[in-house]
């Protein structure tokens, strides 16, 4: 069986359904990966995100490597069962979090040398080094090491920082054919297109991915500060050059509008924090769009839920006043309960979005969607 089946593709855009296929769990795309930063999902048990329909969490090398340290989770088993998440994981490399220690780091040919935002000491994250971590880690999917390139950034330096990251991009492939799996079952490894919102960068990129032949591609380098519809444009450029066969993934993306403007340019897998990080914060998203629980005018609605269209357990089970009143009580329930919602929502909007795709009417359905979301906006 292939890591990856396209099933459909719509016929009035470029959205797909497909199937990814690990040895931890079977996933159906498009799909969206709830954020596991350091092993955990924040505010929330995994048996609670599996609760939520999610089958595949991402985790983030660099946190990992740093604490509790890479050797002590392969001692564990890898993430899974270090983490006690029985489905499919995917890890970051780090590349981001290394690339925002601007003040920390200093960038070599090598790799980057960079300073622990926990306790100052000094480290060396290399294509190499990183590979190495991840096979400890033991995902199902992981990541290059990259290069991010910033926004904005003239073509002169996204030339130097996609080349970079080609560089190491075959020195990670050169070093993962010398060492197979570490945990008896297969991790497949997606490399990054970088390039800045240069189109003729990113097609550089995406060539030279596809010369590697690798299992997976992922579009860095966005949600950067960029406009959205900028966003969209690198997007939609760059998948008319992304081989059919092959699942493509934007890192760090976004707002449940942004998902399906993306999986309409062809796009099958996301992560995000911004789901759980609102959500603690006295924001969940909903099919009426956001809403906004700690509010006071939500003080009284006693018959009311978060979203009367979820069936999640905060939902079946508690009030919109109930949830404002523990939040603005300081219970640490309101985070999970939130969080949970928020969660839910996602992996609905995911589940239905792929329904819509199979039946033909994917994009009737996120018309529609996007138009309702943008009245409750105004």
């Amino acid at each position: 069986m292939s890591f990856f089946n396209l099933e459909k593709t719509s016929s009035a855009s470029k959205a797909r359904a497909g199937t990814l296929h690990t040895a931890h769990a079977t996933i159906q795309t498009p799909v969206f990966m709830p954020v596991g930063t350091a092993g955990a999902v924040k505010a929330v048990s995994p048996r609670d995100v599996a609760d939520t329909g999610a089958r595949l969490i991402l985790g983030n090398t660099y946190h990992l490597y740093l604490r509790p340290g890479c050797d002590l989770v392969a001692q564990a088993g890898g993430l899974h069962r270090f983490a006690s998440w029985p489905h499919a994981m995917l890890t970051d490399s780090g590349g981001f979090q290394v690339w925002s220690l601007e003040t920390l780091r200093k960038l070599t040919e090598k790799g980057v040398e960079f300073r622990s935002h926990l306790d100052g000491s000094k480290h060396m994250f290399t294509p190499e080094s990183v590979m190495e971590a991840q096979r400890k880690l033991g995902a199902d999917i992981f990541m290059a090491f990259d290069e991010c390139t910033p926004y904005p950034a003239t073509k002169d330096v996204a030339v130097k920082s996609l080349e970079l990251t080609q560089r190491w991009h075959e020195r990670a492939v050169t070093w993962l054919k010398d060492h197979p799996e570490m945990h008896g079952y297969p991790q497949y490894f997606f490399g990054i297109a970088q390039g800045g919102m240069h189109e003729e960068l990113r097609a550089k990129a995406i060539e030279h991915l596809i010369k590697l032949d690798l299992p997976g591609y992922a579009l860095g380098g966005l949600s950067v500060g960029e406009p959205a519809e900028e966003m969209y444009s690198v997007a939609d450029f760059s998948t008319n050059l992304m081989p059919t066969n092959k699942p493509r993934y934007v890192m760090g993306v976004g707002t449940p509008a942004n998902l399906l403007e993306l999986i309409s340019r062809g796009i099958d897998m996301f992560d995000c924090v911004l789901p759980t990080r609102a959500a603690r914060h006295g924001t969940v998203f909903t099919w009426n769009g956001p809403f906004h629980y700690k509010a006071a005018r939500h003080a009284k609605e006693l018959d009311m839920p978060v979203d009367p269209d979820c069936s999640c357990y905060c939902c079946r089970n508690f009030s919109r006043a109930y949830l404002r009143h523990i939040f603005v009580s300081g219970e640490i329930l309101a985070l999970e309960l939130a969080t949970l919602h928020s969660l839910h929502f996602y992996q609905d909007l995911m589940r239905v979005a792929r329904q819509q795709i199979l039946d033909g009417t994917f994009e009737v359905w996120k018309d529609q969607l996007l138009r309702s979301w943008m009245k409750v906006e105004e």
